[in-house]
């Protein structure tokens, strides 16, 4: 059968190789074009329509900059889509882009999933309606967001975590670490925390610079940075001194005690190696007021949703040196504290269930397509 995938950021790029991965083993003959990444493409053997990099924008105002490429991509994915003629288009995330192409794909005859739910849930509720008439079959990866589309009278197939596979796949991989550690430069007898500021220009450009002057606060600590070689190296300038681990936040966990993250999916990645967690964000003031208007949740940190109370803490915005310095002090002084948060972690991940989301969620496919 024919698979059009569509990601575009650097978290839907892996989901998107575990999916095709799975989904070669349970399709004989398979064939792939897609908008993704490196790992769609190691997988798959094939290059990207569009890579991620020229896709992941951030915020109204890089939103407006890069119009004329996003309506460029928009585009080209139809006509691709057209000339391809796939069994299914597989969605992941990336709600902005990928909302438009469902619609086109539906009108144009082609069967839609989704693999990720956009996070609808959290603001533009109304978007349930538009996926509701658009999409044949959405596959969510939180056990709420079931109960949160019956409100809709829509059904959808809670198929597990992903990040709970890739997670426990990499655990499952032995290593030395006074060899890792020897081979970064750094000291094995030294506690290490972990900075994870993000996989988007944007996130980095705010969060990196406060994460960093955190760090001055802490000498008896070595800090390690999570880097993302796809954005721009100068970004990074401003963790000049510290060691950065590029392309792997996963080794930058296992090594760390504790950990200062930005929002997103990395606070989970972080919770599910149990590593105690100050979750942060910040972003420019006009995305900010907006976002102050739209955005209806509790919690900001898919940790403390998942669990609907507050596990970790959460600073927002402002005056996030001071506080973070403050909650990170707590963490590595208070031992009760550091197991307490260590506790939620073990209860969330028995909420979200064991591994084999892409798995599951490839079978589905198959046995949908060929029903």
């Amino acid at each position: 059968m024919k698979y059009f995938l569509i990601a575009g950021e650097a978290s839907g790029d892996i989901h998107g190789a575990n999916l095709i991965r799975e989904l070669k083993k349970v399709d004989p003959q398979p064939q792939f074009r897609f908008f993704g990444g490196d790992q769609m493409r190691q997988v798959s053997g094939i290059e990207p329509i569009r890579h991620i990099k020229d896709m992941a924008f951030m915020g109204a105002w890089d939103v407006i900059k890069n119009y004329g490429k996003i309506k460029h991509n928009l585009s080209l994915c139809k006509e691709q889509l057209l000339d391809f003629k796939p069994d299914v288009v597989i969605l992941i995330d990336y709600p902005g882009f990928n909302l438009k192409i469902a619609e086109f794909a539906h009108n144009n005859g082609l069967k839609v999933f989704y693999y990720i739910s956009p996070k609808i849930w959290a603001w533009n509720k109304k978007r349930a309606y538009k996926i509701k008439r658009f999409v044949d079959q959405m596959f969510v990866i939180f056990p709420f967001e079931v109960d949160f589309y019956k409100k809709y009278d829509y059904n959808v197939e809670y198929v597990g975590n992903p990040t709970v596979d890739e997670v426990y796949e990499y655990l499952n991989v032995p290593y030395n670490d006074e060899s890792f550690f020897r081979g970064h430069g750094l000291n094995p007898q030294k506690p290490v925390i972990g900075l994870l500021p993000g996989s988007r220009k944007q996130e980095l450009h705010y969060l990196l610079p406060v994460m960093v002057k955190v760090a001055q606060n802490f000498p008896d600590y070595q800090f390690v940075v999570a880097g993302m070689s796809i954005l721009p190296k100068q970004l990074y300038g401003v963790a000049k001194g510290l060691t950065i681990i590029w392309d792997n936040s996963y080794d930058v966990l296992r090594i760390s005690y504790a950990a200062l993250v930005t929002s997103g999916t990395a606070t989970l990645e972080t919770a599910l190696f149990g590593v105690p967690q100050v979750v942060m964000y910040k972003t420019g003031w006009l995305q900010y007021t907006i976002g102050r208007l739209v955005v209806r949740v509790k919690f900001f940190s898919l940790v403390n949703i998942i669990l609907g109370r507050e596990a970790v803490k959460e600073l927002l915005q402002w005056s996030l040196v001071r506080r973070a310095t403050k909650e990170l002090e707590r963490i590595l002084g208070d031992y009760k504290y550091y197991r307490r948060i260590q506790a939620d972690y073990k209860e969330m991940a028995t909420i979200l269930g064991p591994a084999g989301s892409a798995r599951r969620t490839a079978r589905r496919i198959v046995e949908l397509l060929t029903q």
